[in-house]
């Protein structure tokens, strides 16, 4: 029988913020929750701070804090870089936060089978 491969735990948030559509957002939390990591939305933002050079690209401007504030945004390069992304797939931005961000958020939780099953 054959084993599930073991993935790293960026690896796990990384199949999840792949997953999140265009025109969608979720957040830090809503992702550590979905891999079993209900405490560790920092550790899921330190991920997205570190997919930058990772394959397939993971988009990491759909990653938003609770709020839905843009809090990862100076780690993108250049100036207004994220909210540009976001922008361009429609999503309105007004003071670093989303508009209407309980319309956009996408909870993989909700959305997608239980991690395990991945």
């Amino acid at each position: 029988m054959k084993e599930k491969p073991e993935f790293s735990f960026y690896d796990k948030v990384y199949m999840v913020a792949r997953q999140v559509p265009k025109g969608r957002v979720t957040s830090y939390g809503a992702i550590a929750k979905y891999i079993g990591s209900g405490r560790s939305a920092r550790m899921v933002g330190w991920a997205m701070n570190n997919c930058g050079t990772v394959m397939p690209p993971v988009p990491a401007h759909r990653v938003l804090n609770k709020q839905g504030l843009l809090s990862g945004k100076h780690h993108f390069p250049g100036m207004g870089l994220m909210q540009e992304l976001l922008e361009n797939e429609g999503i309105e931005i007004e003071d670093d936060k989303v508009v209407d961000f309980e319309k956009v958020f996408w909870d993989p939780n909700v959305e997608l089978k239980p991690f395990k099953s991945l």
